[in-house]
C-alpha cells in the first residue's frame, strides 16, 4: 500500500499584514497550492463558512490555527474582530468551504469594507469550480459569463434566463441536484437546444460530465435528482439578429405566463428588439388568442 507523502516545507519568509481570500479545494485535497498552505499557516485568524470542514482541510497538513465561523448568519458578527484584528496590523486568512472566496460564497461584505478602511486585500488564487468546468466543457471559453444560482421559483428563474439570452458569451451556472432537472427544462424552453455541459463532483472520486444540447440533458434521466451541487456551462447565444418567427415565438411562450406588457420586456431583453413594437405584437396575439 503507497503512503502518503509527507506535506511541503512550508516557506519562512514573513507573511505581511492583510486580509487574504485563499482558494481551497472544490473536492480533491491535494489541489492545495503551497501558498495557500504557508498563508494558513502564517494567520493569526482563518475565517470559514463552516469551520468543520476547513478543520479538516488544515488537520490534513498537520496545521491548527484559531478559526471564526463567516457566512450569511454569523458574518455579522465576526466582521468586527477580523477587521479590528487587520487594524492592528494582523493576518486574517478567508477561506471557502471549497474553491475560490466570494465567488457565490460569502464574504463580500468583508472585503468592502476592508478595502473602505484601507487595509490590504490579497488573492490566493487556486481552485474555482466554474472554471474547471468550463475548460473541461468544450465550450468556447474566450469569453464567458458567471451567472452563480438563478432563483430557485420557475417563473423568476425563466426571467432571469430571458435576460441572459442574449449575451454573446458562454454562460456558467450554479445548481443544486435537487433543482437540476427543472432548472434544465427552463433552460431549454428558454434558450433553446444550445449545447452544454452539467459537470458534478469536480476533481472527486464520482466526478461525472454530461455534455450535450439542453433539451436532451433536461431529458437524461440521470440528471434527475443527481447529489451534490452542479456546474452548467452552456455555449453562447446565436449571432444572427432574431427574426419576426423568433419573436412571435417568444411572445406566444412569455404570453402563457405574463401579461403583454411584461411578455413584450422580457422579449425585448432576450432578442435585442424594440419594447414598443413587441408591445403591439404582444397585443395582436393576445386578441387572436
Amino acid at each position: 500500500m503507497s503512503r502518503r507523502p509527507p506535506p511541503p516545507p512550508l516557506s519562512d519568509a514573513p507573511l505581511a499584514p492583510g486580509l487574504y481570500l485563499v482558494a481551497t479545494p472544490i473536492g480533491n485535497l491535494r489541489d492545495i497550492t503551497l501558498r495557500a498552505l504557508d498563508i494558513l499557516s502564517a494567520a493569526d485568524l482563518v475565517l470559514a463558512e463552516d469551520t468543520r470542514v476547513t478543520g479538516k482541510l488544515l488537520a490534513a497538513y498537520g496545521l491548527s490555527k484559531p478559526m471564526a465561523r463567516y457566512d450569511e448568519h454569523a458574518g455579522g458578527r465576526t466582521a468586527p474582530r477580523a477587521l479590528a484584528l487587520l487594524e492592528q496590523g494582523g493576518r486574517v486568512a478567508l477561506a471557502s468551504d471549497a474553491g475560490t472566496p466570494l465567488v457565490s460564497d460569502p464574504g463580500f461584505p468583508l472585503v468592502r469594507e476592508a478595502i473602505a478602511r484601507g487595509l490590504p486585500v490579497f488573492a490566493a488564487p487556486g481552485p474555482s469550480a466554474a472554471l474547471a468546468a468550463l475548460t473541461v466543457s468544450g465550450l468556447p471559453a474566450e469569453r464567458f459569463l458567471f451567472a452563480g444560482f438563478l432563483s430557485p421559483k420557475s417563473a423568476a428563474r425563466r426571467r432571469e434566463l430571458a435576460e441572459l439570452a442574449g449575451v454573446r458569451a458562454t454562460l456558467i451556472l450554479f445548481e443544486g441536484g435537487s433543482r437540476l432537472k427543472a432548472s434544465l427544462t427552463d433552460m431549454a424552453e428558454v434558450l433553446g437546444p444550445r449545447p452544454a455541459a452539467v459537470a458534478r463532483e469536480l476533481t472527486k472520486l464520482h466526478e461525472t460530465l454530461v455534455r450535450g444540447p439542453l433539451d436532451a440533458l433536461a431529458a437524461d434521466p440521470a440528471l434527475d435528482h443527481p447529489l451534490g451541487e452542479v456546474v452548467i456551462v452552456i455555449a453562447p447565444g446565436r449571432e444572427e439578429a432574431a427574426t419576426a418567427d423568433d419573436a412571435d415565438a417568444a411572445l406566444a411562450e412569455a404570453l402563457t405566463r405574463l401579461s403583454p406588457g411584461e411578455a413584450a420586456s422580457e422579449v425585448a431583453r432576450a432578442l435585442g428588439l424594440p419594447r414598443r413594437e413587441l408591445y403591439r405584437r404582444a397585443l395582436d396575439l393576445k386578441g387572436a388568442g
